[in-house]
């Protein structure tokens, strides 16, 4: 049997690279391109240890060890925890990456013999991967549990802090917070609030509240509750006002 250590190389270096820089993107690290390059030829070079017969156990401990140097090598050491932060997304990437190259390669039969257009292929859908989780990280730090208080009963909900959330009312200047009314069991006196966005304008029915309180914040109060029909954002039943996240209305 032929071995093309070429080309092997060649592989395996891509292959490399591609975590890397999967890695430094989902994690932003602060390293060059060189940096990523050279922990990939080291990674490739390594590979001549394969040429020596050593047990499992030994094969185990010695992807160990070059995994740690070629992550150190990139990153660098800071502490502890930006070490397996590292390491853990390099691992990550790399089980995601070679699950499409065999997925790709056992089951496009156009290309099962054409490893080349497997990773080219493989390159693209890691892309999304990393885009998708990055707008999810974006998307989940704005999420945040909140209780709201009213006098017979509360309301525990997972809300989405918009920074856009503006709204206010014109003449008690209280912040106003958005929940899907299905969510309100019973109210009496409610206001009317006139509202005006980019778009659209008109009249918010909203109640008053006791108090709510903000995961990480703590309690607050002088606010109104608007109500509306539904929250198009996956999980969420509350819209924060980023006016609520600031002042001193602690209770």
């Amino acid at each position: 049997m032929k071995v093309y250590l070429d080309i092997i190389f060649i592989i395996n270096f891509i292959y490399d690279f591609i975590i890397l820089l999967g890695t430094s993107l989902i994690l932003k690290r602060n390293t060059s391109f060189f940096k990523i390059v050279l922990g990939s030829v080291f990674g490739t070079l390594t590979m001549f240890i394969y040429f020596i017969r050593m047990n499992n156990i030994e094969m185990i401990l010695y992807k160990l060890v070059i995994s740690i140097l070629i992550i150190i090598i990139t990153f660098g050491y800071k502490n502890i925890k930006y070490f397996f932060k590292n390491i853990y997304y390099f691992y990550l990437i790399g089980i995601i990456l070679g699950g499409l190259l065999y997925f790709i390669n056992n089951n496009a039969f156009f290309i099962s013999n054409n490893l080349f257009i497997g990773i080219i292929l493989s390159i693209i859908c890691l892309y999304f991967y990393i885009k998708n989780i990055k707008e999810l990280k974006t998307n989940y730090n704005n999420y945040i549990k909140v209780i709201i208080y009213f006098k017979e009963y509360y309301l525990s909900l997972n809300a989405f802090l918009d920074t856009g959330n503006k709204l206010k009312d014109p003449y008690t200047f209280k912040p106003i917070i958005l929940v899907n009314k299905d969510y309100i069991k019973k109210y009496d006196n409610s206001i009317l609030v006139p509202y005006k966005t980019c778009n659209n304008d008109g009249l918010l029915e909203c109640i008053r509240a006791s108090k709510i309180y903000i995961d990480g914040i703590g309690y607050k109060k002088n606010f109104l509750v608007g109500l509306i029909d539904s929250i198009k954002i996956d999980g969420i039943d509350c819209i924060l006002s980023e006016s609520l996240m600031e002042g001193i209305w602690l209770i």
